[in-house]
């Protein structure tokens, strides 16, 4: 269909040619007549280029008419909705579908659309973008309608640009949708088939059930692997692709200090300092403190935060960022065989006396001192276990035969520079010492002079006597023992080394980091790479009948001919949000995914050329949108991000 447009304010004489704009024109129409032509038709958008240069050549001052370039009005803290709506505003195949006959394609039917309106409201919004001589245009009527098939996007608070780019591609293909009759397809046992074939049958499916210029455009494949860390059952399937968001990996390095302990009393407390991604996870603390430590293939780590000498909070979440623990946090690892389960854990807690003011009267009272010990009981039979295995784990602080105050200076020595505990090779309190310490766990009369044990599982403390058998419902969960400390005990440990404990990392006056620079490659490369599913995600394996945390891997089966890249810089957790600021380095003529494609048998080319960018300026309490498009390459934009 040819159209012929009336432009208004521009005389129909042809007066003196501007160079600079007959070049870009000149550059305009080779592009036009096919040079650069990427997968889609311009037919309508050439008619109104064809019209427009008949006109464009304005008489007196020379002026020029450029469709497309006309601005949408905030109506407040709409600026992520411009920025995305100027995207698709720009995009060739878009623009000339909306400009032609679209609405012989509207799905009045869809029950999940909205009879049609989003699709008009936006194809009216595009046409007065792409009015010659428009003025700018406040999109309220578009607004309202988007509100309608996604509510939280009434009102004017603000929004993430791609979860609304994301909400109107749905909607526009609803709206646009070909079938009319969603046929029911069940989805079949692949198992043993060629992927190819998998992959193809999953792609009919999909089609004959979404069928719209939005599908044709901007929809690919990918392919999503499942393996049960159990009976190593793999299950692997293909889902539609609209967009990629691509994680952005740290490149900044962070070093963090964390004593190691052990629940044998085997070694003494030794630090150790490992060098962890800045916005990392909590597993690569553990994979890079299990490095260090030397973590034998039978042990695991139990990560813990210590705040005024209590076990403030355990790091069991893998997932967790790294953000999450402060400079000035002091963590402890406990080394625990792999087999242990948490309930058979023994946590032990000191007190000592310690003088205190009240109302101007001092007086002694049991105070919280120390690290927290944690022990493994497998037999737990009365309270003399308990003794045991307390007095085990404390054999790593014996002060050695002589001078005691010596010795605690140098056993509580640190080397801040290789953050090592100095070993202390001396010998230790006698044989016989040690053996009337356990001889005396059976012995009621002599408990009271050196450590008396307690459970605070009421509201009174709970003395354990040493020969009373402890009930089976001591092991529902990790028992905690409070231990009192005689005097003389306080002066037969060393209780410097048992209370000193290194910060994360202290911090150091006038460093300048590096700015942080990542490619592009390096983010779709952190988005396929295999990671296990969190327990929130727990996966059903058909072979185990059971739900496990199964190992995922995603990769790129089939390209779309547009292809929507989300960086996502907002990082959320339990406790903060923050935007990364990282710079991402990426390619502007030629994106090569072919490298990242599994299907080579794909007649369509990977390569893209970037022509749009949505961008954000600002942080999490406040910023500002834009949108860049690149015009010299209006007709073979591919890629565009977000």
């Amino acid at each position: 269909v040819f159209l012929q447009l009336q432009v208004h304010g521009f005389s129909d004489s042809v007066g003196e040619t501007n160079d600079e704009m007959a070049e870009h024109y000149k550059i305009i129409d080779s592009i036009c007549n096919g040079s650069v032509k990427i997968n889609g038709s311009n037919d309508n958008l050439n008619s109104y280029i064809t019209s427009s240069n008949s006109v464009r050549r304005g008489s007196g001052n020379g002026g020029v008419c450029l469709l497309g370039l006309t601005g949408l009005r905030n109506l407040g803290n709409t600026c992520f909705m411009n920025s995305a709506i100027q995207c698709l505003a720009h995009t060739p195949e878009i623009v000339d579908y909306f400009l032609g006959d679209y609405q012989k394609e509207i799905n009045y039917e869809n029950p999940l659309g909205l009879n049609g309106e989003l699709a008009l409201a936006f194809g009216d919004l595009l046409r007065k973008l792409w009015a010659p001589g428009g003025i700018p245009v406040a999109p309220r009527m578009f607004k309202l309608k988007l509100a309608n098939f996604a509510p939280q996007f009434s009102g004017y608070n603000q929004h993430d640009s791609q979860e609304f780019l994301a909400f109107l591609l749905d909607g526009l293909h609803e709206d646009l949708n070909r079938v009319k009759c969603k046929p029911y397809l069940e989805a079949k046992d692949a198992e043993g088939q060629p992927e190819e074939e998998v992959a193809e049958e999953y792609w009919r499916n999909h089609r004959a059930r979404n069928d719209s210029i939005i599908v044709d455009l901007c929809q690919g494949q990918y392919r999503s692997m499942l393996v049960c860390p159990v009976c190593n059952k793999v299950s692997v399937t293909f889902d539609p692709l609209m967009y990629l968001s691509l994680p952005i990996p740290s490149t900044t390095m962070r070093t963090m200090t964390v004593t190691v302990l052990s629940t044998d009393g085997s070694t003494m407390p030794a630090p150790f300092t490992v060098t962890v991604p800045k916005y990392g996870r909590f597993q690569d603390l553990i994979d890079a403190l299990s490095t260090k430590c030397f973590l034998r293939n039978h042990e695991k780590l139990l990560v813990a935060e210590i705040y005024r000498s209590k076990i403030f909070r355990v790091l069991d979440e893998p997932s967790d960022l790294l953000g999450l623990i402060r400079d000035e946090d002091k963590l402890v690892a406990y080394r625990l065989p792999k087999d242990s389960e948490t309930p058979s854990l023994v946590l032990f807690m000191h007190e000592r006396k310690e003088e205190s003011c009240h109302l101007g009267r001092l007086s002694l009272e049991w105070k919280i001192f120390g690290t927290p010990l944690v022990g493994r009981l497998s037999d737990l039979t009365n309270g003399s276990d308990i003794r045991k295995l307390f007095l085990k784990l404390l054999d790593p602080f014996l002060m050695p035969v002589g001078d005691d105050s010596d010795f605690s200076d140098e056993a509580g020595k640190i080397d801040n520079g290789d953050s090592i505990v100095e070993d202390v090779t001396s010998s230790r309190v006698s044989d016989n010492d040690a053996v009337s310490d356990s001889s005396e766990a059976g012995d009621e009369p002599h408990l009271s002079d050196d450590f008396q044990f307690y459970r605070l599982d009421s509201i009174r403390p709970t003395e354990i006597k040493m020969n009373e058998p402890l009930s089976i419902s001591d092991f529902a969960k990790p028992l905690t023992i409070h231990v009192q400390w005689a005097e003389k005990m306080i002066e037969k440990y060393d209780t410097c080394l048992l209370s000193s404990l290194m910060e994360v990392c202290k911090p150091q006056l006038f460093t300048r980091m590096p700015p942080e620079s990542v490619s592009l490659y390096k983010c779709l490369e952190a988005f396929l790479k295999e990671e296990p599913l969190g327990p929130e995600d727990m996966w059903y394996c058909p072979r185990c009948k059971k739900h496990w945390q199964a190992s995922k891997k995603l990769d790129l089966w089939r390209s779309p001919d547009i292809l929507v890249i989300h960086l996502k810089r907002f990082s959320f957790s339990r406790y903060f949000k923050s935007k990364l600021d990282t710079y991402v380095d990426f390619p502007i003529d030629d994106l090569d995914l072919s490298n990242y494609v599994c299907c080579k048998n794909s007649q369509l080319s990977n390569r893209y050329v970037l022509y749009a960018i949505s961008n954000h300026y600002g942080g999490m309490g406040g910023g500002h949108y834009t949108a860049f498009v690149d015009v010299s390459c209006v007709y073979s934009f591919h890629i565009c991000f977000l």
